[in-house]
């Protein structure tokens, strides 16, 4: 990780936040008309982990919808090599990763994100999917939803995936949470397999609800 770009956590609300969120919510009303569907299982306080379908690069912007909790994220590290935009990243919450590398410090950040009892969104499918079917599921949402704590609410986003062939109604369903508890000091991986198989049927559940919504 560049060592000009440090890992920044602010968890405060700033202007530059309510500016550069305020915008993306207009635009994205605007243009997507985004429904939302059971945005109460997201607890107002204490660590949560917001696992969405990852249908598009656009995916990220309507966590603003789902609720009024600051989210934070992780974002490519190149992304953060443009001034304005790297601005606007950090003041929504985004910290850098390193793409294709064991990034330990990322995960050291997301980790600190849900110590502090802040909220943070991961998409368990890592990349960019398409379709109705969720395949299998990198375990790292589940193995950080165990060693910090933190419940794990699956969202269902459906209307992002060619959003520009046509102006689609994106609509979002915010499942119930999974709260893996976990059985002494040492986390089983056997366990993880377990509940990121669970996350990965809630999740396929979720976005099958979302399209029927």
């Amino acid at each position: 990780m560049a060592a000009e770009q440090p890992i920044i956590l602010n968890t405060k609300k700033t202007w530059f936040y309510y500016l550069v969120s305020g915008a993306i919510k207009v635009v994205a009303a605007i243009v997507f008309r985004p429904s939302v569907r059971g945005s109460d299982n997201i607890p107002a306080t204490g660590p949560v982990i917001v696992a969405p379908t990852h249908r598009s690069n656009l995916d990220f912007a309507f966590s603003l919808f789902i609720s009024q909790r600051k989210i934070f994220f992780m974002a490519k590290q190149s992304l953060f090599d443009v001034p304005l935009l790297g601005r606007a990243l950090l003041a929504l919450g985004a910290f850098p990763v390193t793409r294709g590398s064991a990034d330990r410090e990322a995960m050291k950040a997301a980790e600190s994100v849900l110590a502090a009892g802040e909220a943070l969104i991961i998409f368990p499918e890592g990349t960019r999917k398409s379709g109705m079917s969720i395949d299998a599921l990198h375990d790292g949402t589940m193995f950080i939803a165990h060693r910090t704590g933190a419940s794990v609410i699956p969202v269902g986003i459906y209307g992002t995936e060619h959003p520009f062939r046509r102006i689609p109604k994106v609509h979002i369903n915010v499942a119930s949470a999974l709260t893996p508890h976990n059985e002494g000091k040492r986390i089983s991986r056997s366990k993880v397999a377990a509940d990121t198989e669970s996350l990965r049927t809630a999740l396929e559940r979720a976005l099958k609800d979302a399209c029927a919504s």
